[in-house]
């Protein structure tokens, strides 16, 4: 702890940073050792933990359902504006369409135009004369329903100069996520998380059903973005809860453990679409394990930090003391008394009441916000560049998406032990740039070598992957204690700024078809470069205030485990915590 004095303003205040640190520290302690007497990481915790997973499990199936329900399947012009029945004769399917529909070039008919009367002389040559007038669809489009029975493109035609609404879907729906984290950020710490946690429940379900029943595409995008909204609530709280009802040494294990839980409602999503293709159905169907986490809402407990910190330890205490029965610590109530809880506070009642200006205020805070804001728009945006786009390689569409999502498992249990081994910005840096370069790769690969462009993409997806597990963390050890919880919270808005301008990025493959992809790599490249600018955190003192931003990172201070110890890390309230 910096012993120095350092006198800061804002406004008219000033303050020690010493003391406020000194005090800051034992008052968190204090409440992390009450939470040992009921034994940090027992049942109860693990409990909590798992029942949490449940409604974790519809979230990365919302965020990537635009891979299945705005797919576009193959389809052409109807042809029946051409004349009845009678004019065609026998002529077999084929051959109809042979007379009504300009050839691409790679053989296949046009999906947007059409002739403006039958050509029954192509059904002897096949050349399509230049002066054959060619009109776009006159009465609609005919669908290829083998691989989906309906889509948002087919039902509400979202094809030819409208395509680019199927994938404007997502961008709304990111959008929604955007607003709902600062509608949520406030109310969760205002109104408690539990109490959150049910509107959030409820929300979803009710947004996620009328969208699955929207008569049209504009009250679609409006319920879509309402349910990204609302699902937030659940992103944010369930981690939260999770967090805070362990100790401090098993933070960072549930932090990753909890993400497989995206991984594994990713995997499930696979095979959600593969059963059900009826982009109604399908909505419902990744929806309805939130019924079944609301039955189970009446198990989940209030965060007794939370309650401490809102004046209501009795209540707190009630929580305390089935957590230690649950644990069998049967000798919390002779070692921790009720009036003991009186006197926690926590960090958030002491002193200024930071905003997200503060994070520009200062030059290194300035600088270190900055960059980690790039960094965040780069890992987002070419994690979501690479998972919406599982089309490009010729594979089965439901196998692609079941390995783009399974290889995110082993790469979250390597990286768990990487960052501790080479250090948070090596890691950074590395997967971002590796990311970039397998994109490059597939680039410059021909497309005939598909298997080894897959595996490449399938690498590239696993290395993405880990930039977003180390991102969260890092950015969480970058920002000092009294604007940890804004930090985050800025960072996770360009996280979902470049959520929303990827499936943007990818109607431009309409200019060029490659791109989007030279859109990515660039991306990822520059912000993992931009990541080796930033200061390593790996065994370093985590920064309290301002001014150990200002001053002490540009004295790095090294420091042991057991050191570690006594410093405390406050993490984020509410900050949005998902990919």
């Amino acid at each position: 702890m910096v012993k120095c004095k350092v006198l800061y303003h804002h406004g008219t205040l000033q303050r020690s940073s010493a003391h406020f640190n000194n005090q800051a520290a034992e008052v968190t302690m204090k409440f992390e050792s009450i939470l040992e007497e009921t034994d940090g990481f027992g049942r109860y915790q693990i409990a909590l933990v798992l029942l949490m997973y449940i409604p974790r499990i519809p979230i990365p199936c919302h965020f990537l359902l635009n891979n299945f329900i705005a797919a576009i399947p193959s389809h052409h012009c109807n042809i029946s504006s051409l004349g009845s029945e009678g004019i065609f004769g026998n002529l077999t399917q084929e051959e109809r369409l042979t007379v009504s529909i300009p050839v691409q070039d790679d053989g296949t008919p046009a999906s947007c135009h059409m002739f403006s009367y039958p050509q029954f002389h192509l059904l002897s040559n096949f050349s399509s004369p230049s002066e054959v007038a060619v009109v776009q669809c006159q009465n609609g489009w005919e669908y290829d329903n083998s691989t989906f029975i309906s889509t948002l493109a087919t039902q509400f035609d979202l094809v030819c100069e409208k395509r680019g609404l199927a994938k404007a879907s997502a961008t709304i729906f990111f959008v929604g996520v955007m607003a709902g984290a600062v509608f949520f950020g406030v109310l969760c710490d205002k109104y408690g998380r539990r109490s959150m946690l049910l509107v959030s429940y409820v929300s979803s379900i009710v947004f996620s059903v009328v969208s699955a029943f929207s008569s049209n595409y504009i009250m679609f995008a409006a319920f879509r973005f309402l349910t990204g909204f609302a699902l937030t609530g659940i992103i944010n709280i369930s981690f939260v809860l999770s967090i805070e009802w362990v100790d401090t040494k098993h933070r960072t294990f549930i932090g990753v453990f909890g993400s497989i839980s995206w991984s594994l409602g990713n995997m499930l999503l696979a095979g959600f679409a593969y059963l059900v293709t009826d982009w109604r159905m399908l909505i419902i169907t990744v929806t309805s394990p939130l019924l079944l986490a609301t039955a189970i809402w009446w198990w989940i407990p209030e965060s007794a930090r939370w309650l401490i910190a809102n004046g209501k330890a009795e209540t707190a205490y009630k929580y305390l003391q089935k957590c230690a029965t649950f644990n069998k610590r049967r000798d919390f109530t002779s070692r921790v008394k009720l009036e003991a809880l009186s006197t926690v506070m926590t960090v958030e009642q002491q002193g200024h009441s930071y905003t997200y200006l503060d994070l520009f205020k200062t030059p290194q805070l300035r600088r270190l916000t900055l960059f980690t804001g790039v960094v965040w728009y780069g890992v987002a945006s070419t994690y979501y560049g690479i998972s919406l786009n599982i089309t490009s390689f010729g594979l089965d569409l439901y196998l692609t998406h079941f390995i783009y999502a399974a290889i995110e498992v082993p790469a979250k249990i390597l990286i768990y032990f990487s960052l501790n081994k080479v250090g948070r910005r090596i890691t950074q840096t590395g997967t971002l740039v590796l990311t970039g370069f397998c994109i490059l790769i597939n680039i410059i690969t021909p497309t005939e070598y598909w298997m080894f462009r897959t595996v490449i993409a399938v690498l590239g997806k696993g290395l993405s992957e880990a930039s977003f597990t180390t991102v969260f963390l890092y950015t969480t050890e970058l920002y000092p204690t009294v604007m940890r919880q804004n930090g985050v919270g800025y960072a996770s808005f360009m996280a979902r700024l470049g959520a929303s301008i990827s499936p943007l990025i990818m109607l431009l493959e309409d200019t060029w078809k490659l791109l989007p992809e030279v859109i990515f790599c660039t991306v990822a490249i520059f912000s993992g470069l931009i990541a080796w600018l930033l200061p390593e955190t790996n065994n370093e003192r985590l920064p309290e205030t301002i001014e150990d931003i200002e001053e002490m990172r540009k004295k790095p201070i090294n420091f042991t485990t057991e050191d570690q110890s006594n410093i405390p890390l406050k993490l984020p309230i509410c900050a949005d915590t998902t990919q």
